[in-house]
């Protein structure tokens, strides 16, 4: 049994402090500004920010190696373990457009790896059915269009770990949408050349989210509304975003958010460095490109996210936190157990200081909830 002391944190927006957060077995059983009862493990937050977890819907690496490069449990691990000292506790790991063998190699790891998972939450393919007229940094040779029977065989195959996918919902069938839609994969509207209709179709079909906003997709035409205009004018549409300011101006991040809201939510999309493989990225200053110099992932976490929110965009610490928690919590329907501070859910949880840096964090699975940083 483990008890925060006298922390402050964000409900429904407003700040709350001199609070203190009891958990037992991995959950939040009581918050309040009652005295500690005898039993519990004292952790003293000094007044300082608790948030829950971080969570990134889309990352290819973390600490080491890229997962596509080197698809095993072992990789998920590791990506688990770096991901949690930086305040990501739940995570779906990314794979791009590829060979049909490393996304078979890539879901054989995750049904290794689940048993064991931390913060792995399961898989996020984003490709090979995407417009290769906005492939951006992913190869065009192994983009393709969806047949009906190699999803069948995809998903049974992934047997649950298949989580989200990104997909160009203008090129594909309605019957292989549909087919992903009734297996609960979420779908995101991604690497796309839709216009204002198609874009909004697909929505209202199903497609929960959009993949990375203004990357590998049209830009806003005041003439011709397309697949930006589409997520901003629709109702329940949301969008990830990656606010480094090289993939998206820090302006624009703000111009979204105000349009918005709870819509939006942070992801990284981060990879890290890799020399082989057909996904070779290279640190230049403080992104990653490909051999060719094309802008690929990013390299920045959630809380370089957050604080990059917050410091240059003009968005409330309140709102920056919910973007990196509970709207993607929202989106994957676990905001139940997930990506909020309140009991019953999951004590994930980060330890900010006034400036934003992490103190502690504190996850389920890892020493019973011990501090792992």
């Amino acid at each position: 049994m483990l008890a925060i002391k006298n922390c402050k944190f964000f409900a429904d927006g407003l700040q709350v402090a001199g609070q203190n957060v009891l958990i037992e077995n991995g959950e939040i059983v009581k918050i309040s500004s009652e005295e500690i009862p005898v039993g519990y493990e004292i952790v003293d937050a000094e007044g300082n920010y608790l948030s829950p977890g971080f969570i990134d819907l889309q990352i290819y690496g973390s600490g080491k190696d890229l997962f596509s490069a080197y698809p095993t449990a072992d990789t998920l691990s590791q990506m688990d373990l770096d991901l949690l000292s930086k305040g990501t506790t739940s995570f779906l790991a990314c794979v791009a457009t590829n060979t049909p063998e490393v996304v078979h190699q890539s879901i054989a790891a995750a049904k290794a790896y689940r048993s064991e998972a931390r913060g792995f939450l399961g898989l996020h393919l984003e490709g090979p059915y995407i417009n290769a007229k906005r492939r951006g940094a992913h190869i065009e040779k192994y983009i393709c269009k969806a047949s009906l029977d190699e999803v069948k065989r995809l998903l049974e195959y992934a047997d649950g770990t298949v989580k989200m996918m990104t997909i160009a919902a203008e090129l594909q069938d309605d019957e292989v949408i549909n087919y992903l839609l009734d297996n609960n994969i979420v779908l995101s509207l991604g690497h796309s050349d839709a216009n204002f209709e198609q874009a909004t179709a697909a929505y209202d079909m199903g497609f929960k989210t959009t993949t990375h906003l203004f990357n590998a997709m049209p830009s806003i035409h005041h003439r011709s509304p397309n697949l930006p205009a589409a997520v901003f004018s629709h109702p329940k549409a949301m969008a990830s975003i990656i606010a480094d300011g090289n993939h998206v101006d820090f302006e624009i991040v703000k111009m979204s958010y105000k349009l918005l809201r709870e819509r939006i939510f942070l992801i990284t999309d981060a990879v890290t460095s890799c020399n082989i493989g057909p996904y070779q990225h290279q640190l230049s200053g403080e992104k990653f490109i490909t051999s060719d110099g094309t802008l690929s992932g990013s390299n920045i976490t959630m809380l370089q996210a957050v604080q990059n929110c917050v410091a240059y965009c003009d968005i409330p610490l309140a709102a920056a936190l919910n973007l990196a928690t509970l709207n993607p919590a929202r989106l994957i329907e676990l905001d139940a157990k997930l990506g909020d501070l309140k009991v019953g859910n999951k004590a994930n949880l980060v330890l900010l200081s006034e400036k934003l840096e992490l103190l502690k964090v504190f996850a389920e699975g890892v020493e019973h909830l011990s501090l792992i940083n």
